[in-house]
């Protein structure tokens, strides 16, 4: 029983505090709850706000905790790297939750999602209608389950093409690739190495990054990862805001 039903057992017992009227009614919602109210996508969406740490999922509300400062820290770096990235580039977007993904059955919130040039009418005001084509979940105790379960077999059905999956705690990354017949492969795991993207052409991550203290600075891993190609970028963006002169 949840505290709210202890909480009605205790003024149940309490003498004097309840007409007999209003102590039947009290036991009749203990014995008979009322069935929750389904709840369409609209209406979660209309319900919901930007401060809400919520889900819908097959027509329920899915609550969840807020993330920690590590969890924060690694999400904030991805963005900011895989952002400039794909900007400088043109094949995309990358937006950092909360936003939410609408798939079949749910509305789910990942950590960062990728959408590519191709699929960026899929965007909406508040959501995204449909799969992203990459997607990252940042483990915490409250959310293992999830990510690992309903989340890993709904992104699959969803058709979403690659999906990662970092746990600060155990310092440990996973990244999977979609494959015929629309099934999930573990394409690398482990706490350091370098993942190349299958997604996103041409971006790789050193995992190690992830977990150093204090995180790389983000212009030093895109000229790593970028290499001679984005500083050609960095440097047309600089003479064009008039940050640079010409040599």
């Amino acid at each position: 029983m949840d505290r709210q039903g202890e909480e009605a057992l205790r003024i149940l017992r309490e003498p004097g505090v309840l007409t007999d009227d209003l102590r039947r009614e009290l036991l009749e919602l203990l014995v008979f709850p009322p069935e929750k109210r389904k709840m369409t996508y609209e209406e979660f969406l209309e319900w919901a706000d930007e401060d809400t740490l919520a889900e819908w999922v097959d027509g329920e509300v899915v609550m969840y905790s807020p993330a920690s400062l590590k969890h924060q820290q690694i999400a904030g770096f991805l963005a900011r790297v895989m952002g400039a990235y794909v900007e400088s580039r043109g094949v995309g977007t990358v937006i950092l939750a909360p936003f939410q993904m609408k798939l079949a059955r749910s509305g789910r919130e990942p950590d960062l999602l990728f959408v590519s040039q191709e699929h960026l009418g899929r965007l909406k005001k508040t959501y995204l209608d449909g799969p992203a084509d990459l997607v990252v979940e940042i483990i915490s105790p409250e959310s293992i389950g999830r990510d690992r379960g309903e989340k890993f077999w709904e992104y699959q059905e969803a058709g979403i093409p690659e999906y990662w999956l970092i746990d600060p705690n155990k310092r440990w990354a996973e990244f999977y690739a979609l494959e015929m017949p629309e099934r999930y492969r573990l394409v690398m795991e482990g706490e350091e190495g370098v993942y190349h993207s299958r997604v996103l052409e041409g971006f790789w991550l050193r995992i190690e990054w992830l977990w150093q203290e204090p995180m790389p600075a983000v212009e030093e891993v895109l000229l790593e990862v970028g290499g001679k190609a984005y500083a050609r970028r960095l440097i047309e963006r600089l003479r064009g805001q008039g940050l640079l002169s010409e040599v």
